[in-house]
């Protein structure tokens, strides 16, 4: 978390000593904790090369930033998840018309602390366990005999829907542990022999590239008998091999323009895409970045 915060910093001081300058065109992105990283080094990047430009980029959860795009208040609404058809309807009722352009790929790994012996679930398995279906490591085939303790993100939060709607299907056991962000998670299993948790996969390395200190990462198979593939390879996202993988969204009210349509095409063009590959997740397909270029009715994009 100071990670981001001296990242923010960075971003924020421009923006309060230029404001009152005409020519600085001010940007505002708002939304997913998942996204907040990358978005920071892509605004960066990108007012290196545009001096006019300052944008401002803060997290809160992608249902944070919906609702600031739903009342004006941000140019961007980052969100890991797609809107809901609640927010689709109250765009629709005050006039918002939001497009979901699409800048990375984001894999979602499974942690427990180093002294559990799995080093696999299945699909069906995890979900049980996060539903506490299962609530004994024991009932799971070389688990340890001790009690499920669920980690998760809190309700506002697009990962914590993304997780509840696409792998449990179901409501999450009323025991899960809802924490404000990744190294909460990530602290708690360290010191939890018991814990399990879901995070994102670029937030989960150190800068070194190895996982945290008393974390291990269980590859995941889509069913039992079946291969079980970690999301640590990016082949295996690529190739639609590892099951827990999500589109992460920039949604803006309407066709953008200026430098609003600039600082997008930049996120979904090579440069872009680089930062959002180094920063732990995966590059958008060129069909995505089709749809995205026919959603801002742009038929080149620009790179500079």
């Amino acid at each position: 978390m100071s990670r981001i915060a001296g990242w923010a910093l960075l971003i924020f001081l421009p923006i309060s000593c230029q404001k009152s300058s005409n020519s600085i065109e001010n940007l505002l992105i708002k939304g997913s904790d998942t996204e907040v990283n990358v978005a920071l080094a892509l605004a960066e990047a990108f007012m290196e090369k545009e001096p006019n430009v300052s944008i401002a980029v803060t997290g809160g959860g992608s249902g944070t930033g919906v609702a600031a795009l739903l009342s004006g208040k941000t140019n961007i609404a980052n969100s890991s998840r797609p809107m809901k058809p609640d927010e689709l309807k109250m765009a629709e009722g005050r006039g918002v018309r939001p497009l979901p352009i699409v800048f990375g790929i984001d894999a979602l790994a499974i942690i427990v602390n180093e002294q559990n012996p799995l080093d696999s679930l299945t699909m069906d398995e995890l979900a049980r366990v996060f539903k506490g279906e299962i609530r004994d490591w024991a009932e799971i085939g070389g688990g340890p005999n001790m009690n499920v303790s669920l980690y998760g993100r809190q309700s506002n939060s697009g990962t914590f829907i993304y997780f509840r709607d696409e792998v449990l299907n179901a409501e999450y056991s009323s025991s899960l542990k809802q924490m404000n962000g990744t190294a909460q998670i990530v602290e708690a299993i360290s010191n939890d022999p018991a814990g399990v948790g879901y995070v994102g996969v670029g937030y989960l390395l150190e800068k070194s590239g190895d996982l945290p200190q008393g974390v291990k990462l269980l590859k995941v198979s889509r069913a039992k008998g079946q291969t079980a593939y970690s999301p640590m390879e990016p082949s295996h996202i690529t190739s639609d091999q590892y099951p827990i993988v999500r589109p992460l969204y920039q949604y803006v009210n309407g066709k953008p323009n200026g430098r609003l349509l600039e600082f997008l095409l930049f996120t979904i063009g090579a440069e872009g895409q680089a930062i959002v590959s180094k920063n732990g997740y995966y590059p958008i397909s060129k069909a995505q970045h089709a749809a995205n270029l026919e959603l801002l009715n742009a038929k080149i994009a620009i790179s500079k």
